[in-house]
Parts: structure tokens; C-alpha cells; sequence
């Protein structure tokens, strides 16, 4: 069957290294929108710390964000899919995280925020694990993050446990398995990822095919990361870019090149544009 929905994770999959989105990737997107395909971004990332790339792609139709608690059409700026956090998972999830002392974000209805103090020390240092230009623009700081979250435990898309020491992940990740209402994954080395029950990129991509009438053998999905794998298990073509995880490319049906490589307009032209 042709293939009507492409599904991209974007950070090191679609964005290449120099954090843009090329334009040879742009070009396949567009070829393949031209066609009728529907071109969707699925990410960890939130609405609100999307990078202006994506909207100035047309081809660009639909936004499948923080991991698939929400979806939104970009166009209408219209968001018609949430699944959050239950409050009974973010109360689990705070009385757990109180215990320890990790950098936490969280985010609120396509709002990235960030514990204030870590925010003003990036901001005063310029340093992080991660860039820091990224978080001082897409992360607004709160002074009291559990208390926000207790607050906004309504509309709680995700919570990031972020890792300075990435040695302490595996005993955490033990722990937050354990918490009641709750997937956890992770989008790169340094954090791990905390989403309702049954949130995932594969879950929002199963909402948009029941949405649009297009069946999962009609989809394509490329990604590089763990939060990408039951998505790629989803779709009726999975692809892993040349720079992904081991774990990610063992479930694949074909590895392109890099992120780096225009790994998506390759993934593309061989399976959309038949070139």
C-alpha cells in the first residue's frame, strides 16, 4: 500500500547537526506533500520549544508533541489531541522526585518549564549538559517546580528527569518504572522521561490514522531514540536514521544515512517518491 502519513521525530532525525532542518530534507517533505502525503513532527519536545524550521515548512501539516500528549494542527493553531499525566500519576511522581535532587522540567500545555534555579545558573554561567541557549530560550523558570506541577496536574504532558551524571539514570529509571499511571522513556542520554499511561508517539499516531481514515500499513516513521521505538513498531514502515541507537535500529525495516546525511529525504525518495 502507498504510504499517506510520514511520522519524523525531529532532534537528531530530521534536525541535522547544525540544528536546522536541511534543504534537502525540506525538498522531500515538499515532493511528498505534493503528492497528498501527510507530513507530521513527532517529538519530545513541546509545542511552545518547536523550532521556527517546522512552521516555515508548509509541507509541515501536523505536530505530534511531548511524546504524543498532544497534537496539534499547526496551521489552524489548533491542538485536538491531548493525553496528560493523571493527577494521581504527577502526585506519585512529585512524593518520588522530592526524595532526590535532579534538574525538572515539566510541560504545561505546549509550555516547557524549568526549576528557576537551574535556569538563572545557566543563564549566569552559560553552562549545561545541554546547550544552553536552548534551554534559555524554549524553558520558562518556576520558582517551586513540584508545586507547579501539583498545580497544573490537570494538563502535566510529560516531566523531564534530567541527568548531570547520565551513571545515575539506571537506578532512577528503577524507580520511576514502579510509579502508578505512567510510561517512562527517554529522548537522550541525560534524562529520562515521564508520560501518562498510555502516552506515547505510537499512541497520538494511532489517534491521527482513526482521525484521517489511514490505516498503520499506509505510514512511515523515522527516528533515532527510545522514545521513538513503539512508534517505529507502529507504523507499517519503519526507518532509523544512520546516527541512531543500536536498540532503535534493531527494530527497523531499513537504517538511512545520518541526520547529519539527509537521512529523511533518503528515507523518503526510496519509500515515498519511488526514487
Amino acid at each position: 500500500m502507498s504510504i499517506k502519513l510520514i511520522a519524523l521525530d525531529l532532534d537528531g532525525t530530521t534536525i541535522n547537526n547544525d540544528r536546522v532542518i536541511s534543504e534537502g530534507n525540506r525538498r522531500a517533505m515538499r515532493e511528498a506533500a505534493d503528492k497528498g502525503v501527510n507530513i507530521v513532527i513527532a517529538t519530545g519536545r513541546p509545542l511552545g520549544a518547536l523550532p521556527k524550521d517546522v512552521f516555515e515548512i508548509e509541507a509541515i501539516r501536523y505536530a505530534l508533541t511531548s511524546n504524543g500528549a498532544s497534537i496539534t494542527d499547526i496551521r489552524e493553531d489548533r491542538t485536538f489531541y491531548e493525553n496528560c499525566l493523571s493527577p494521581r500519576a504527577v502526585q506519585a511522581s512529585v512524593d518520588l522526585l522530592r526524595q532526590h535532587d535532579y534538574v525538572l522540567e515539566t510541560f504545561v500545555k505546549g509550555v516547557a518549564y524549568i526549576e528557576g534555579w537551574y535556569y538563572e545558573e545557566v543563564k549566569r554561567t552559560g553552562y549545561s549538559f545541554r546547550d544552553a541557549d536552548y534551554i534559555l530560550n524554549t524553558r520558562k523558570p518556576v520558582d517551586d517546580i513540584y508545586d507547579f506541577m501539583l498545580k497544573n496536574s490537570e494538563h502535566l504532558e510529560n516531566i523531564n528527569v534530567n541527568f548531570e551524571d547520565i551513571s545515575e539514570k539506571p537506578a532512577m529509571h528503577e524507580k520511576l518504572i514502579k510509579l502508578p499511571e505512567t510510561t517512562i522513556t527517554s529522548s537522550f542520554d541525560h534524562n529520562l522521561e515521564i508520560g501518562g499511561e498510555t502516552t506515547s508517539k505510537a499512541d497520538a499516531l494511532r489517534q491521527m490514522g482513526r482521525l484521517m481514515g489511514i490505516d498503520k500499513s499506509e505510514m512511515m516513521a523515522v527516528g533515532d531514540s527510545p522514545n521513538d521505538l513503539a512508534m517505529l513498531r507502529e507504523a507499517g514502515t519503519a526507518v532509523a536514521v544512520g546516527n541512531a541507537k543500536d536498540e532503535v535500529k534493531r527494530v527497523v525495516d531499513y537504517v538511512a544515512p545520518t541526520n547529519h546525511e539527509d537521512g529523511v529525504a533518503d528515507a523518503i525518495r526510496r519509500f515515498v517518491l519511488d526514487v
